[in-house]
């Protein structure tokens, strides 16, 4: 049998997840995670993943079942032909011997172990990268959500939008770069109606981002964000979401998730995104 602690940490961590470790497993990776920041990580992804996948097997399971399914299924009529009688045959008994029983059971029980375990092992990995691929979609859903909430908040306190003016363009490249871990340039948007006010640095997801903060003649407010993220490179770029008076456009480029927020009623904000991805 595979030793469990040759098994790639990802699978260790589903099996402990789901309750199949042995109790000496257990508490040996349960130290690695209290130690063990990237073991964490992977941990809380698979975690995530699971309670996704329950969750949403509970609202299928709520889901009522169609009428016309219903009313297919009763309709159904069973066959009327009759069954041929099948033709009987005279049984053949075998009478194995004692060393033949026992050798036949060893094969058998060997067998079933292959098996068993093939199966355990294929069922790990694709529950690995099941839960992988959920955690990195909700950890997107997140840092989204989360700066849709500082957005609606900055609107709310117009005074305060920044924490380093744009005046200190020198400390805010510093500051960001360092904070976040992401090399940038500060759009110039002014042919475009937008003047840069400043920067913030807030936590989306539970990683530290980056803003920069501009206004219109209007009164009205827009935030590039962006952040270190592990996104698949086939994510979709310069994706457009509105939220009721607040619209969004997000895209990634080299390790770095980067978003537009501004209001839902500017119709260009998809063309100034893609400005501002060749320009930051």
């Amino acid at each position: 049998m595979l030793d469990f602690k040759k098994l790639p940490l990802d699978a260790q961590l589903t099996a402990l997840l789901d309750g199949e470790a042995t109790p000496e497993q257990k508490h040996e990776l349960e130290q690695r995670l209290a130690t063990d920041d990237g073991a964490r990580r992977i941990y809380d992804k698979l975690r995530h993943g699971s309670d996704f996948g329950k969750r949403r097997l509970d609202d299928i399971l709520k889901e009522p079942v169609p009428l016309a399914l219903v009313r297919s299924i009763k309709s159904v009529q069973p066959p009327k032909a009759p069954v041929a009688p099948r033709l009987s045959r005279q049984s053949l008994k075998l009478k194995p011997t004692g060393p033949q029983a026992l050798a036949a059971a060893i094969i058998l029980f060997v067998a079933g172990c292959g098996i068993g375990y093939l199966v355990s092992d294929s069922r790990h990995e694709t529950l690995a990268t099941q839960a992988a691929d959920e955690a990195v979609a909700t950890d997107a859903s997140e840092w989204l959500g989360d700066i849709l909430a500082n957005q609606r908040l900055l609107a709310r306190q117009p005074r305060h939008i920044v924490e380093v003016p744009a005046s200190q363009a020198e400390e805010i490249s510093t500051w960001l770069t360092t904070s976040v871990g992401v090399a940038f340039r500060v759009p110039d948007l002014s042919t475009d109606g937008w003047t840069f006010q400043g920067a913030r640095v807030v936590l989306t997801g539970g990683r530290p981002t980056g803003q920069l903060i501009y206004t219109s003649a209007d009164g009205d407010l827009a935030t590039i964000a962006f952040r270190k993220d592990n996104q698949p490179d086939d994510t979709e770029d310069f994706k457009e979401t509105i939220r009721d008076e607040i619209g969004l456009v997000a895209w990634h480029n080299a390790g770095t998730s980067y978003v537009l927020v501004g209001p839902s009623s500017e119709a260009s904000l998809g063309q100034l995104a893609m400005k501002i991805a060749t320009a930051i």
